[in-house]
């Protein structure tokens, strides 16, 4: 079992230390359950949620970069309450824990927002996102507001520029855990319209600069600890624990080759399966999961049907 708060009477634990970041699956994760076997991450996190409904981005919303993406979605949602109404029910049926990611806006939207979600079956923690620009007083009366609203586990990602300060700021007024780190924000040209678009950036150079920020964190902090950036192979994910982390959160790659979510959790939550005899090469790979083999033999099942017996 892996603890992602400080220790507690309400303790936020898991089974696994990899999971998806806020706003690569959805509200539930049900949108990847044909691609990713659900069960076998530690938690989901979902899609940042605002006390009020927010649009999406208008223009350009994913802006191609030579090592990455830019994208710009505006963080759209239809506010916490709608949110709950949509997913509550599924939240409770979750196979894997439920983390709520809010928008760090105002303190009293937060507070709002966090006793909304307060006793909700399925929902094992929040996590506050941070803005780029916020202080550490920002950030102490955020969390203040939060904290003074609910008694579920409270994570705060910090944005990556400013992560040292802002972590210790979190870890000062209460927070259980801290998330190193939201992507930087960056302007790139979009090809297609030629306009410039402001957003956050993405990709596999992001691990060196996220790694290093939770490198120096873990030196000071006494709260847990959970990395992400640039995640791309299980060694990737693997850096950040032995540089301190106790879990991952993996981004980007779940959109352009979603079944590596599962097969970086199998191997770090040491559920590879074991190489059956005579395996040729390409049907066997490190890590990889029961959803992968089946569909290579053509039998993908659906999500509720019992798991096949396949050894691990």
């Amino acid at each position: 079992m892996i603890e992602l708060t400080r220790p507690g009477k309400t303790t936020l634990v898991v089974e696994n230390p990899v999971m998806p970041a806020a706003g690569t699956v959805g509200f539930d994760g049900s949108a990847y359950a044909d691609l990713i076997d659900l069960k076998k991450l530690g938690a989901i996190v979902t899609n940042p949620v605002s006390w009020r409904p927010r649009h999406a981005a208008r223009g350009s919303r994913v802006v191609p970069l030579p090592a990455g993406a830019l994208v710009h979605t505006g963080l759209p949602n239809g506010g916490i309450t709608r949110v709950i109404k949509q997913y509550a029910a599924r939240w409770a049926r979750s196979y894997a824990p439920i983390i709520v990611h809010l928008i760090g806006t105002h303190p009293d939207d937060v507070a709002r927002c966090a006793a909304a979600l307060d006793g909700r079956e399925g929902v094992a923690g929040i996590e506050l996102g941070l803005h780029d620009q916020a202080s550490p007083q920002d950030v102490a009366i955020l969390l203040d507001a939060l904290l003074s609203a609910t008694q579920i586990p409270v994570l705060v990602q910090v944005p990556l520029y400013n992560a040292l300060t802002l972590a210790q700021a979190a870890q000062d007024a209460g927070a259980g855990g801290l998330v190193i780190a939201a992507a930087p924000r960056g302007t790139a040209r979009d090809p297609e319209t030629g306009q410039l678009v402001g957003g956050r950036v993405y990709g596999p150079w992001l691990h060196a600069q996220a790694l290093r920020a939770l490198g120096q964190i873990a030196q000071i902090a006494q709260i847990p600890l959970i990395g992400c950036g640039g995640i791309h192979s299980a060694n990737d994910a693997r850096d950040y624990l032995e540089a301190g982390a106790s879990a991952v959160q993996v981004d980007t790659l779940t959109w352009v080759q979603p079944k590596q979510l599962e097969v970086i959790a199998r191997n770090l939550g040491g559920l590879e399966l074991t190489r059956a005899s005579g395996a040729l090469a390409d049907e066997w790979e490190p890590g990889i999961g029961d959803t992968i083999l089946l569909e290579r033999k053509g039998k993908r099942r659906k999500p509720a049907d019992p798991p096949e017996s396949l050894p691990e």
